[in-house]
Order: structure tokens, then sequence, then C-alpha cells
């Protein structure tokens, strides 16, 4: 493996271990509000031990999900150093903010959380912990807007001075459709998994036949946030797939195994692809068998049933969708490749007459960099199937995410019908178990979701801008070979250490009386 490869293999390792703690940062945070909350209004007893024990739990993935999240930052400086200087003033602005903020206003709040009982009045206290679930949406938030700009590079203009990209339009890069569905999306994932984690924690209560009251009424809690987050979600992931369409096409037919589009094309419901399939291949099949949704794609990516929806070998021959819905032929990605790498030459004659002094030469070669400037990217390509990103991840991470969320929609009607109709059936222990399992479901359909989005744009950083194999430091394979082993040790050690814990407080404060 070469150091692109295991610095791409430790940057996902560490990710998608912090977004094990994120989600859930999330959705406890709004459940332990709104515990909260009622205690307030009504001063039960069994409502504040609720709060206090949710909160416990809270607490602790929170301190794993920092320390997890700390490390992520640092990898752009110590594995992604090209892309840092590349970027560095647009995207570290949403990462500073986010640190400079979101961050300290959380860290602010939730020591008032944990140790303001009885040293603050109820108001403040109640006001501080929702300051501290609005504080953890913040901190989501610009992460996300950085992580959007990504893949939707909005509101920035290359300086050939600085051989570097600079922002010029700030609210391009906050408002951008991407960044807003993109968050939305997230955080009510987050709220899916906190309640789906309170579900299944109170359905091994009432398996043990332990707190049967706080653990029906977490459930109730629970049954809302997560049914109001599950069609949300549902909602804002619609609007990101019309993005995808619009501004990441490529990724949008590696999500469907689709190779040559049509007008009306149909949605894969589910199906197997043919693993011997290959770009510019006409002699096979791309799936082996399917189930598809007559037009569904075309309508679900543009809301016409009678849409061109272009496959991998459409677009690799220049042929895509324009935003009037019309079918043109546009640059190949054969011909991207020889703008961008003419772009790269513009940009060598630049940096040469810079240093020559030679104003009418600099003049010309940054004429010819920002006619090219589109396609910077594609000139690191040496070929144009190295465009493509791996179809058979994409297009199965994207189905189980999807089937994963039809599950969970399912789940919190049951749970909402049963809790306040046949509370009973929550105590059989075949519903109990369906409780349990669904907290490792819920987290593998989020980390699906996380797959979707970062592998279907490989082998993209910035989305045709620069490939992540012109974004990496100059170091060694196995420098980070080494440091991915260490990663996975202590990334691993953080999460048996935060499940020790909660087990231990679960185990413990369900012995408690009610």
């Amino acid at each position: 493996m070469s150091v692109v490869d295991w610095s791409r293999a430790q940057f996902a390792l560490t990710a998608m271990y912090h977004w094990l703690f994120v989600p859930l940062t999330l959705g406890l945070s709004l459940i332990v509000a709104i515990m909260e909350t009622i205690y307030v209004r009504t001063g039960s007893r069994h409502w504040l031990s609720a709060t206090k024990f949710w909160m416990t739990l809270f607490g602790i993935n929170f301190a794993v999900g920092v320390a997890t999240g700390i490390i992520l930052e640092f990898e752009f400086g110590t594995n992604w150093s090209n892309y840092s200087w590349f970027v560095g003033d647009i995207f570290g602005a949403p990462l500073a903010i986010e640190g400079l903020l979101a961050f300290f206003m959380e860290a602010t709040f939730i020591a008032v959380m944990f140790f303001g009982w009885n040293r603050v009045s109820k108001g403040f206290h109640l006001t501080a912990t929702w300051m501290t679930t609005l504080g953890a949406s913040l901190s989501a938030l610009w992460i996300l807007i950085a992580n959007a700009w990504m893949q939707y590079p909005v509101g920035m203009e290359f300086d050939p001075a600085q051989m570097r990209n600079v922002m010029d339009d700030f609210w391009a890069v906050v408002l951008s459709p991407v960044a807003v569905h993109k968050f939305f999306h997230a955080v009510f994932d987050g709220w899916v998994v906190g309640a789906v984690f309170v579900i299944g924690v109170s359905a091994w209560m009432l398996l043990k036949r332990r707190r049967r009251e706080l653990a029906l009424d977490s459930m109730k809690i629970a049954a809302w946030v997560g049914t109001v987050g599950i069609l949300l979600t549902l909602w804002t992931g619609d609007g990101s797939a019309v993005d995808v369409a619009r501004v990441q096409p490529m990724k949008l037919a590696a999500m469907e195994g689709l190779y040559r589009g049509e007008v009306g094309q149909d949605l894969v419901g589910i199906g197997v692809l043919n693993a011997d399939m290959r770009p510019g291949d006409d002699s096979v099949e791309a799936m082996r068998w399917s189930i598809d949704i007559p037009y569904g794609l075309s309508y679900l990516a543009h809301r016409r049933t009678d849409a061109f929806v272009p496959g991998i070998d459409d677009l690799i021959d220049g042929i895509e969708l324009t935003a009037d819905g019309d079918t043109v032929r546009t640059v190949s990605y054969a011909e991207r490749i020889a703008i961008g790498r003419s772009a790269h030459e513009a940009l060598r004659d630049y940096d040469i007459a810079a240093t020559r002094l030679d104003t009418a030469a600099m003049a010309e070669a940054e004429a010819r960099l920002r006619a090219g400037y589109k396609y910077f990217g594609y000139g690191y390509l040496d070929s144009p199937a190295e465009a493509v990103p791996p179809v058979a991840l994409t297009f199965y991470s994207f189905r189980i995410m999807v089937m994963g969320g039809g599950y969970l929609l399912a789940l919190m009607l049951v749970v909402l019908f049963m809790v306040y109709r046949r509370p009973s059936l929550l105590e059989r222990r075949w519903m109990c178990w369906i409780g349990m399992l669904s907290i490792p479901v819920v987290w593998i359909v989020s980390e699906c979701g996380w797959i979707t989005a970062e592998v279907g744009r490989q082998p993209w950083i910035i989305e045709g801008i620069m490939p992540a194999k012109a974004a990496i430091s100059h170091i060694s394979s196995m420098t980070v070979m080494t440091t991915f082993w260490l990663f996975a040790l202590v990334f691993t050690a953080f999460l048996a250490a935060e499940l020790t814990i909660m087990c231990r407080q679960i185990s413990q404060h369900s012995l408690k009386n009610d």
C-alpha cells in the first residue's frame, strides 16, 4: 500500500470511530433536555432521576467523542499538509469557528449540567442543558459546512501568486445547499441514534424486570424523538440526493451501479452487482439481478419521470444533464485531463514569469490558468477510469443505509404505538431483544451513510479540484502505517472503555428504586 492508501485508511478509521460517538451526543443531549424540561415543569423526582441517569451516559459518550475528534483535526496537518496549504484559508475557517464558538459553548454549559445541581436555580440549569444541546448541534454545523465544501467547492478563488485557494464569499460556503442538507440530515440522524440507544437500554431494563416506570417513560420520549428524527432524516436525505444528482453525478451513478443511463431511469431497490463490470465494458451487464422501481431514479434525482440520468460511461464520455433538464454532450473526462494538465503548465509558467518579474507573461499565464482551472484536479489523474469511485462499496453502503432506515422507521412507529396502547408487549422477551439488537443496527445504518458520502466522491478530496493523491504530506508509508495501527489500538481502547463504563452505570442505576 502507498502512502496515499495508508493515509486514506487512517483517516477513514479515525473518522468512523469518531462517528460512533457524535450522533449519540446529538440525540442523547436532546432527550436529556426534554426530560429535564418535564422535571422542571412537574417537580417530579422520578423525572429528575431519569434525567440524571441519561445525562451520565451522555457525559461518558461526550468525553470519548471529544478525545477522538481532536485527533481528526491534527491529521489534516500531519497527513494532508498539501491539502491544508491549498485550501487552508477556506477549510480552516469553519473549523476555527467550531472550536472558538461551539466547542467552548458546549464546554462551558456542560460544566453547569454536571456540577450545577443544587448550585444554580432549576431554570438556569435547564438553560445550560439546552445550550449544551444547541452547542453540540453548532459543532456539527461548522464541521459539516467544511465537509460539504469539499463535496461542492464554492465561494473561493484561486490566487496564483500564493498558489492556493482563498475564500471570496463566506456566505456562499455557509449557505451552500449541500451544507444545509448535510447538516440537517446528520443532526436528525443523531436524534434517531439517541432514540434507539434509549429504547435499547430501556428494553434491557424491562427484560431484567428493573425500573419498569423509568424504562417505559424513557421509551415514550425516545419514540417521539426517534419518529420525528427518522421522518426528517428521510426528508433531508431526499434533498441530499437531489444535490448529489446536480453537483456529483458520478457519485449518484456509483450509488446506483449505473453505467449507461437512460430516459426514465429505474431505481434499484435491491440487487447484486456484476463484479466483472468495468467502465467502458459493454460486453457484460452491470447487475446480476435486481428489483427495480420503475422511473424511480429519474424522479428522485430530477423530479421528472422522463428525465435522463447519466451513468458512469456517459459521464466519462461527456454526456450530462443541464440545469434546464436537457441532455448535452460536454467535456469528456479525457478532455478534462488534458485541460487540467494545461492549467498545471500555465501555473508553472506563471511562477517562472513571476520570478523574472515579467508582468505580461504573468498575465498571459494567469489567463490560461483561469480558463482551465475548472478541471485543474483532473490534471493529476492518469486515466478517466481513475475518476470512478469504488462502485461496489458505494452501491451496497447506500442500500444498507436506505433499507436500515426503513427498518428504523417501522421500529419507531411500533414502539410509539406499544408504549401508549400495549405497554405490556414491550416487556415481552422477543420485543426486548428487538430493542437491544436495534442499537448496533442504527450505528451500522449511520456509518453506511458516511461511507456512501465519502467513498462515493473518491478519488477527490475536493470535488474536481484536488484528488487525494495530490493532497498528502511528504512522509513515508511506514510512518502512516505505524500510526494507523497505533490509532486502531487507542481508538478500540476508547470504545471498550466507554462500553465498559456505560454498562456498569446502566447496571448500577437499574438496581435503584423508582
